[in-house]
């Protein structure tokens, strides 16, 4: 899980929770999207760096298959005080993009400029006040997520840092075979070197299978990552490329592809190399592999939840705005069904009430953020007026683009086990049935650099518990998990601890799950096909007061450096969603230039950027001389 950052917000998903004895139970959640971990992001090294991200709704963990005692069905609905009269503005959808987009907006009000904002959200509680739980009272999340070291503007939401994240840790990668490899905290090595050579130089040693002649092979992708983005009609021919395709062209091999690549961006991506563009798959491994060494560090939630650590005291800060003119409101269990539009401007919107079933307008809008993903936008456009079809064919665009399936699964285990890394990988399993899938442990990253309670937190257990008599707590999420998803959660759990886990660790053997969570999300994060880049929704929609938030937007002039399905890209969306309604002028004139800071990521090593330049011009002289400028695209 965060693309999978914005949850969508405008729709629920009907999803199956099957026990034994063939009782079927059909709850209704809200899509999310969620950011998942894993070792994290590099290309040979450098590969292992993308797989850890997802752009995902922190919340989505909010409602879970299985028993679990579930927030309470009324609306959340928290209110400030405000000038009846402020201009509102309202935003569909509370994942990263969504809360990016309230923070910009409310933190720009004044008393003598003071602005509405309405966040309308089908979770429950998307506040992250409410923290999920099992039956019994254990916390429950929708899919573990990383936190990467040039995740700036998302750790400056943090006062102390060291008191919600753990320190960087490793990560593994497993097959059938056993460990193929590691990704080490780059940072703490021994020999820092320029990138990649940093990178191939700390996980030389660290790849325990693949030949260091298919290893090799990654020269090419390398070589790709810098040509990529050298101009538009460059990035749209990557784009209308595969990543299978542009394995192939750039020489990989099929061992390195197979057992490394393939399963790598499954858990990045979500999606099978075949039908994944190779422009997204470059912009990734560019961001979490080849731009710094120590870009692919990632670091977890210290027992918490995401929404509890992170969201929960933002909203509060926002709430606390009041007195100087920000107007907050919170309409959880609500689902946006359309917007309203006069061909000009949009002028309000429609939602439903989930406890009630009632339908509601806010009408008088003086503008509204879009933080939600394709399947929700498909939602919202089909059941508008019909003028916004008509004047947005950006948003008919978008609406278009099909999403993929995750599913996340926790288990309580009877005993300790000893598992070497926090952060694991599968490859190479056909029991995923085509999934991309990784593990963590969740008991040992909750104990990193913190204290017992982090563990008895995972267990809602007694404050005088020995935290060491508690059981390991594992997460597994999927990718890409259609076909695995149709699976009850009875065979599901058994598949994971009689096959899956004790073949990664041995000491798994014979475990016994005392209690398990079992969430599916069916089309909940962005699938990013061969030729979308074209389709994905802009940040300003030709409407004014209409703007897109979400790692899926494409940012035009306000470009960040984040790339992929990743929660500071959301984030960052959010921000840029907010201060663009500023700058058209929907909160007021006296607010317009009220720009809420976002912050760049670090500048590239020096070497990448020259290579970069060397690149591009090497292309601009083969096509003076009527020559492709790429061995890769046309």
């Amino acid at each position: 899980m965060d693309r999978r950052v914005g949850s969508t917000g405008n729709q629920t998903l009907q999803i199956k929770k099957r026990d034994v004895g063939n009782t079927t139970t059909l709850l209704r959640l809200p899509p999310t999207r969620l950011q998942p971990v894993l070792p994290q992001d590099s290309a040979s090294s450098l590969a292992m760096q993308s797989a850890a991200h997802t752009a995902a709704s922190p919340f989505a963990s909010r409602l879970a298959l299985g028993p679990c005692r579930r927030p309470s069905h009324k609306r959340a609905l928290i209110t400030t005080a405000a000038s009846a009269d402020a201009p509102h503005i309202a935003i569909v959808g509370g994942g990263w993009g969504g809360w990016g987009a309230a923070k910009a907006l409310c933190e720009a009000a004044s008393l003598d400029a003071p602005v509405r904002v309405t966040l309308v959200d089908a979770l429950p509680d998307p506040t992250g006040a409410t923290v999920p739980t099992t039956a019994s009272g254990k916390p429950i999340e929708a899919g573990f997520r990383g936190f990467w070291r040039d995740y700036p503007n998302i750790f400056s939401l943090v006062d102390a840092p060291d008191d919600v994240f753990t320190p960087y840790l490793p990560s593994a990668f497993y097959s059938p075979d056993g460990l193929e490899a590691t990704a080490p905290v780059f940072a703490d090595a021994t020999l820092t070197l320029p990138s990649p050579m940093g990178q191939v130089l700390a996980t030389f040693d660290n790849f325990k299978r693949l030949p260091l002649q298919d290893r090799a092979t990654m020269a090419g992708l390398l070589l790709a990552m810098l040509d990529y983005d050298r101009d538009e009609a460059t990035r749209a021919a990557y784009d209308r490329m595969s990543a299978h395709e542009l394995c192939i062209r750039c020489g990989m091999s099929k061992r390195l592809v197979d057992d490394f690549v393939r399963p790598t961006l499954a858990v990045g991506l979500f999606t099978p190399l075949e039908q994944t563009s190779a422009l997204v798959c470059l912009e990734l491994l560019y961001f979490y592999a080849l731009a710094h060494q120590d870009s692919f560090d990632v670091r977890w939630i210290k027992g918490q939840t995401v929404g509890k650590q992170i969201i929960a005291p933002l909203v509060a800060k926002l709430q606390q705005r009041r007195d100087t003119g920000a107007v907050l409101n919170v309409l959880g269990g609500s689902r946006v069904s359309g917007l309203h539009t006069d061909g000009r401007r949009i002028t309000g919107l429609t939602y439903v009430d989930g406890r009630s079933g009632e339908t509601h307008n806010l009408d008088g809008l003086s503008g509204v953020v879009l933080a939600v993903g394709s399947t929700g936008m498909r939602t919202i456009v089909r059941g508008s007026d019909a003028a916004l079809a008509i004047t947005c064919p950006e948003l008919t665009a978008a609406a278009s683009l099909p999403a993929t399936d995750v599913m996340t699964v926790r288990l309580w285990l009877d005993r300790r086990v000893d598992v070497p890394y926090p952060a694991n990988v599968f490859a190479r399993y056909p029991e995923l049935r085509g999934a991309g899938g990784t593990f963590f442990d969740l008991s040992a990253a909750s104990m990193q650099g913190g204290t017992q309670d982090a563990l008895r937190a995972l267990w809602a257990a007694a404050p005088d518990t020995d935290a060491r008599t508690l059981g390991t707590v594992i997460a597994c999420d999927f990718y890409g998990s259609t076909q695995l998803s149709m699976l009850c959660d009875t065979d599901l759990v058994d598949m994971i601890t009689t096959r899956l886990l004790p073949s990664c660790v041995p000491a798994f053997a014979g475990v016994h799950v005392l209690e398990h969570n079992v969430m599916r999300f069916p089309s909940a994060v962005s699938w990013f096909t061969p030729g979308s880049f074209t389709l994905r929704p802009p940040l300003q929609t030709r409407l004014p007061n209409l703007v897109c938030a979400g790692d899926w937007v494409r940012l035009g002039d306000r470009e960040h450096g984040a790339k992929g399905l990743c929660q500071e890209r959301a984030y960052v969306a959010g921000l840029e969603a907010g201060n663009a309604l500023l700058r058209a002028g929907v909160a007021g004139p006296a607010v317009a230039t009220r720009q809420h800071a976002v912050l760049p990521i670090r500048p590239d090593e020096p070497q990448v950027m020259a290579g970069r330049a060397a690149a591009k011009a090497a292309a601009d002289l083969a096509m003076s001389l009527g020559l492709q400028p790429s061995p890769w695209v046309r």
